[in-house]
């Protein structure tokens, strides 16, 4: 099983993100970090039988919790739940909050995997985006990770930034080489409803207005790195193992590969999701609920009830046979080795060419998808990756 611990906090909001985060003073990150303690705790009983073999600390900046916070979290998890000899063990950092002794208390808990969201190496496309942190401030907290022993580093990276060049996003690939990563994970923007940037583009990528504001490269540019992405990083021996994301051999992230193979993970944390045997059901996205829910005296009250073991929980579906087929299919073949039909019949008891036989056949015709049929291997061609999308939503 994998373990999922999201921490909400961050020291400002960029200008693209959608995700569940804020900024928030040290007291209430304090409070944050016992409630998430109490939650463990709460839910131990449930799953101390299961072993934990990924853990993945996101947000947010996990990177903002203080040395002894996170190593009080981590005792937590050890004592609440079981890890597997060799767990990855991943927290996401934001350049400029991992100094050498962050870096140095990071290692100490445990973690053994450290993400950091670079976004760009260009200052400009850094302040456009609203990142806090510079060029240089990614160095030293990469040179500071590499020096307390963390030796399994991804770099987040993102293309098709406002303003941003063929020219300019290639030398931000070659800057994060040099550092030789074990990971990168290299994403085009989304201009996400409810962000800043929704209020400058429109989603067909126009501003609204006048605005000083650079315009968003078109579909062909962002295909175009997209596809200079794969050719510099694979020159550099980082194999794509999914649509996104590039590793040296035997460093792909295990906790994403994990979500993408539909395995069990528990989420814990604010708004923080989970999918266990088939079940899906996430935690409130409300503050306020969430310490109320989770103070000093809940887990002395735990009983075995449903009612109870779904104190916070929202949004409980129990997957049908159908939504999990199609979920097997959607999420699998992100991965560039695709899905294979006897482990499809393995987990249904009939072939994905019986279910999905005309949207797999009209996208093989098409082109986008290639099904070797003597082993029962259906994956995206490199057209049909460059439109996935498109090929996805077919399996929905």
């Amino acid at each position: 099983m994998e373990l999922y611990i999201h921490y909400p906090f961050c020291v400002r909001k960029c200008n693209y993100c959608d995700f569940l985060s804020a900024p928030a003073a040290p007291v209430q990150r304090a409070l944050y970090v016992q409630a998430l303690i109490h939650e463990l705790c709460f839910m131990s009983p449930e799953y101390k039988n299961k072993k934990i073999d990924t853990l993945f600390i996101g947000g947010g900046t996990p990177s903002l919790m203080e040395g002894e916070e996170l190593l009080v979290l981590m005792d937590a998890v050890r004592t609440c739940f079981t890890l597997e000899d060799g767990c990855e063990i991943t927290i996401e950092g934001n350049p400029g909050t991992i100094n050498e002794k962050k870096a140095r208390d990071m290692a100490a808990a445990g973690i053994n995997r450290l993400s950091l969201g670079l976004q760009s190496a260009d200052e400009k496309e850094l302040k456009l985006l609203g990142r806090i942190h510079t060029w240089e401030d990614f160095e030293n907290s990469f040179m500071a990770a590499r020096q307390a022993g963390i030796h399994n580093i991804n770099v987040d990276l993102m293309s098709a930034l406002p303003g941003q060049t063929e020219a300019s996003w290639e030398n931000t690939l070659a800057r994060v080489l040099q550092k030789r990563p074990e990971h990168i994970s290299a994403y085009s923007l989304i201009i996400e409803e409810g962000t800043p940037f929704y209020k400058i583009y429109t989603e067909s990528g126009e501003k609204r207005g006048e605005s000083a504001w650079p315009d968003l490269p078109g579909e062909d540019e962002d295909r175009k790195m997209y596809a200079r992405t794969g050719r510099i990083l694979e020159q550099a021996g980082y194999g794509r193992y999914e649509i996104s994301n590039y590793a040296r051999p035997g460093f792909e992230c295990r906790h994403n590969i994990g979500y993408w193979q539909r395995r069990d993970y528990l989420g814990v944390g604010l708004g923080a999701s989970s999918l266990i045997n088939g079940r899906r059901f996430d935690n409130t996205r409300n503050m306020e609920e969430y310490l109320q829910t989770f103070s000093a005296s809940v887990p002395q009250i735990r009983d075995t009830d449903a009612e109870s073991f779904d104190i916070c929980h929202k949004n409980i579906e129990v997957l049908t046979r159908e939504d999990a087929m199609a979920e097997f299919m959607f999420l699998g073949l992100r991965l560039i080795r695709g899905v294979n039909d006897q482990e499809f019949i393995r987990a249904f008891g009939t072939s994905f060419m019986d279910v999905y036989r005309e949207p797999i056949q009209k996208h093989c015709r098409e082109g986008l998808l290639c099904y070797i049929e003597e082993n029962g291997k259906l994956s995206l061609t490199e057209q049909g990756i460059d439109v996935s999308n498109y090929v996805l939503c077919d399996f929905l």
